[in-house]
């Protein structure tokens, strides 16, 4: 460990489910650090066992960050090297801790990554679909009006799109993903990956709905969802009225201001003409 006048913060990755992928070097790390700061404590301590660690633990999740967060930053100010932890993989993907590293970088404390498993990329590999260019969405928000905002900005991205779900969500969401990429999008469901029952479901967003409509969806699940043809959305909308195209942004959740812009880019118009076309509509 190196002998710094501050701490060090390492970023260390776990297993996704099986504990074969922990690797010797996140085992060295979480053995020498003074203090390991995990998601879930009885699940790492789970982990610990395993390895066979007695590192002292404390608990730094998304309920505490605010409080447990600058706590954390005075010891590793103080010296003391602390290894973050998440229940899966690597923390800051979709976890706290992300606000952790904001705070060491802002205090000049060294962060120093430990690689390891990742759910999002493992899926994106195994998916078939474009490695290429990607986006990480993660989790959908719990409100359906900011699921609506999120898939609406995403909609057009030509790259692959890579979201976490949970199983009691799952037949919800893909009716919500038809809405907004449509039906014909192909998609790739992993579900359990590195487990025992690590399943690849291939096939387009209305294959799937299908799919999971007979089969009830158990386990952790990652969905690799095809990018947007450019193309066929430009041929799709070229001929429809800018007044028109405004109405289905905001129906997607799209505010106005930003629906009238979109229109216009799209459209190639002014945002005047389509500011006008719009006002013309809704005053008739």
């Amino acid at each position: 460990m190196e002998n710094n006048k501050r701490g060090t913060l390492y970023l260390v990755g776990t297993p996704i489910g099986n504990l074969d992928d922990m690797t010797f070097r996140a085992v060295k790390i979480l053995e020498e650090v003074e203090l390991i700061a995990a998601e879930d404590t009885r699940h790492t301590r789970q982990l610990m066992a395993h390895f066979n660690i007695h590192t002292s633990l404390t608990s730094y999740h998304e309920h505490n960050k605010f409080i447990k967060g600058p706590k954390l930053i005075e010891k590793l100010l103080g010296g003391t090297d602390i290894a973050v932890v998440s229940d899966a993989g690597l923390p800051g993907i979709a976890d706290p801790g992300s606000n952790l590293v904001e705070l060491a970088i802002k205090e000049n404390i060294k962060v120093s990554p430990i690689p390891g498993a990742n759910a999002g990329l493992s899926a994106l590999i195994s998916s078939g679909l474009d490695t290429v260019q990607f986006s990480f969405v993660g989790f959908l928000p719990k409100k359906a009006m900011k699921r609506r905002e999120v898939l609406a900005e995403v909609k057009k991205r030509r790259d692959t799109l890579i979201f976490y779900e949970t199983p009691h969500r799952l037949t919800s969401i893909l009716p919500e993903l038809i809405d907004s990429l449509g039906s014909e999008r192909r998609i790739t469901v992993c579900r359990e990956l590195t487990k025992k029952f690590e399943q690849f479901v291939r096939g387009t967003l209305e294959e799937i709905n299908e799919y999971f409509s007979s089969v009830e969806p158990r386990g952790e699940f990652v969905l690799i969802v095809e990018g947007c043809n450019t193309d066929a959305v430009d041929s799709a909308v070229k001929d429809m009225l800018p007044e028109e195209y405004v109405r289905n942004l905001i129906s997607e959740g799209m505010v106005k201001k930003e629906a009238i812009k979109k229109a216009a880019k799209d459209l190639h118009l002014s945002r005047r003409d389509v500011y006008n076309a719009v006002l013309k509509a809704d005053q008739e």
